[in-house]
C-alpha cells in the first residue's frame, strides 16, 4: 500500500507491506487495528449506504441512474463484509460451540448473498450424503465467513453458471464440506499462503475471507485445506461450474 502525506511541509511517500505487517503483529495488535478501522469508517460507509439506499427511492431516476445505485449498494456492502472479516480475523474469543447441521449452515450463508447471486446469476447447488450427523459449531461466527468465501467462488463463474458444494461424513468424529473453485487456479507454492492475510493471489476479496475462515474453523475444532481440482484434458474447455480448478475441504468436528 502507498500511503502520501506531508512532512515538514514536503510531500512524502511510504511503502507499507501489509503481508508483512500482519505476519508479525501479535494478536492484541491485531483486534486493536481491527476495531480502529471498524470505529472510523463504518460511521461513513453508514452514511453512504443510507444516502444511496435514500436515491434509490426516487422513482424519478433514470433506469441508467437506477442501475448505478445498485451497483453502489453492492459496493457499500462488500466493505461492510471486509471490514467484519477485518475484524473476526483478530477475534480470540471463546466461540459459543453449539450442535447445528451443515447444510443449515451453508443455506444460511446463501441468503446472506443472495442478492449478489441472484444478480450474477450463479447457482450453488448442495449435495449432502444420507445420514450426515450435526457438528458442533459457532454458527454466528461461521456464518458471515463463510458466505464470503461462497461469494468470492460465486463472482468468478461466467453467469448462468454454477457452484457445487458437497457435504458427506468424514473422517470418525468429522464431517466435510467441499467446494469447487473452476476459476481458482493456484500453484503449490501458492496454496502454501493461500490462508495467510493478504497471501492468496486468488482475486474477488479472497486473500481475507480465507485467512478469517482458516482461523474460524482452527479455533472451533475444525480446518480447511486446499488442493488441485479435477484434471480436464488440454484442449477442453470447461463448462461453466463444471470441474475446479482448486477444491477447497472444510472439516468440522462432531
Amino acid at each position: 500500500r502507498l500511503a502520501l502525506g506531508l512532512e515538514a511541509g514536503e510531500a512524502s511517500a511510504v511503502v507499507l507491506d501489509l503481508r508483512a505487517l500482519l505476519a508479525h503483529a501479535p494478536p492484541v495488535q491485531l483486534s486493536g487495528l481491527a476495531s480502529h478501522l471498524s470505529h472510523e469508517l463504518r460511521n461513513p460507509l453508514s452514511s453512504v449506504k443510507m444516502a444511496v439506499q435514500t436515491l434509490a427511492r426516487n422513482a424519478g431516476l433514470s433506469e441508467r441512474d437506477q442501475r448505478r445505485l445498485t451497483i453502489a449498494n453492492r459496493e457499500v456492502r462488500t466493505l461492510e463484509r471486509m471490514l467484519w472479516l477485518l475484524s473476526e480475523y483478530a477475534r480470540d474469543s471463546t466461540p459459543n460451540m453449539e450442535p447445528h447441521a451443515v447444510r443449515s449452515l451453508v443455506d444460511e450463508a446463501l441468503a446472506l448473498i443472495n442478492p449478489e447471486l441472484t444478480e450474477r446469476r450463479v447457482e450453488v447447488r448442495v449435495e449432502e450424503a444420507a445420514d450426515v450427523p450435526r457438528v458442533r459449531m459457532d454458527t454466528n461466527r461461521l456464518r458471515p465467513v463463510l458466505a464470503q468465501v461462497l461469494l468470492n467462488v460465486a463472482m468468478g463463474q461466467a453467469q448462468g453458471g454454477h457452484v457445487a458444494v458437497n457435504i458427506r461424513p468424514g473422517a470418525p468424529g468429522r464431517v466435510t464440506l467441499e467446494l469447487g473453485d473452476p476459476a481458482g487456479h493456484t500453484t503449490e507454492q501458492e496454496r502454501a499462503t493461500l490462508f495467510d492475510p493478504f497471501g492468496s493471489s486468488l482475486a474477488r476479496g479472497a486473500g481475507l475471507s480465507l485467512a478469517a475462515l482458516h482461523r474460524v474453523l482452527i479455533h472451533q475444532g475444525g480446518e480447511v485445506s486446499a488442493e488441485v481440482g479435477p484434471e480436464t484434458a488440454p484442449d477442453a474447455q470447461p463448462e461453466a461450474g463444471g470441474g475446479a480448478g482448486t477444491v477447497f475441504t472444510l472439516t468440522f468436528a462432531v
